[in-house]
């Protein structure tokens, strides 16, 4: 059965006043739409531990610094609520902007340190944007529990960081990312590459495999990368945005895993920017 969609504030919270009134543990799954097998790994997530799952589906326009991919962001619903009808979930809370974002909106969540490498560096405001709408997915659903994929690992520090220091109480899991046979890291916006540019994106995983092995022998990281920029370009890539290894607690730049770590990369291809990370032990 297809779950209902709710558009107002006011329809969530008189559920979520329900659900809270029977003592049912509540899950939210944050997504942007154009749902895939690894959201749909959330919801199973969500699922097996909650008594009631919320998919909340919004295409943030605070978290696109460039107008042109927030107008080519993928859209959706229809399918998105067909895919999730066998999961029985609760409700997909679908808000209409002025609901997140209303008339006179004049306040923005900021969380400093963790948004000022990778993804942050390049894209100025975005998380500004993220942070500032998980908060309001916190607030507004009631959830007790949140799911993320591991493929966006800045994304989920950040939240974590802003959930901690605001005093949500909400307890933030972590999913492994789930990958296509290729070992692309599935995303939304695989759907504009063509077939040949999913086939040149697919590199993105065994070469963060590769460095990952010679990081383990015992290599340094510098030189690595620079390898990995190279086979990359030659690969199709238009532009490495960056390969970084980082600590997992932090995001602190390495030179070698002398602490948990994972290795970060940003690239473009076909003009859509594909992100990917890998866990690395310290050494």
């Amino acid at each position: 059965m297809t779950a209902p969609i709710l558009r107002k504030l006011s329809q969530m919270r008189a559920l979520t006043a329900r659900w809270r009134a029977a003592d049912e543990r509540i899950g939210v799954v944050p997504t942007m739409g154009a749902l895939h097998p690894g959201h749909l790994s959330l919801v199973e997530a969500a699922k097996a531990d909650c008594d009631r799952v919320v998919v909340w589906i919004f295409v943030n326009p605070k978290q696109f610094n460039n107008p042109e991919d927030l107008e080519n962001y993928p859209r959706t619903e229809v399918e998105d609520a067909e895919k999730l009808a066998p999961y029985g979930v609760d409700a997909v809370y679908a808000p209409d902007v002025d609901q997140v974002y209303p008339e006179g909106f004049a306040t923005t969540v900021s969380v400093a340190g963790l948004t000022d490498v990778l993804c942050g560096a390049h894209r100025p405001g975005h998380f500004d944007g993220v942070a500032t709408v998980v908060s309001k997915i916190f607030l507004q659903t009631g959830a007790d529990r949140a799911y993320f994929g591991e493929k966006d690992f800045q994304q989920l520090q950040v939240v974590r960081r802003m959930a901690g220091d605001l005093d949500i109480p909400i307890e933030v899991i972590a999913c492994p990312t789930v990958r296509e046979d290729s070992g692309l890291a599935m995303s939304s916006r695989n759907l504009r590459l063509s077939p040949e540019g999913r086939q040149q994106a697919a590199l993105l995983y065994p070469v963060l495999r590769d460095v990952a092995a010679e990081l383990a022998d015992g290599n340094r990281f510098p030189p690595l990368a620079e390898r990995a920029r190279a086979r990359l370009a030659e690969a199709g890539f238009d532009e490495v945005e960056y390969f970084d290894l980082r600590s997992e607690d932090g995001l602190q730049a390495l030179d070698h895993p002398d602490r948990p770590a994972r290795i970060f990369v940003a690239a473009y291809i076909e003009g859509v920017r594909l992100i990917d990370n890998l866990a690395v032990p310290a050494v």
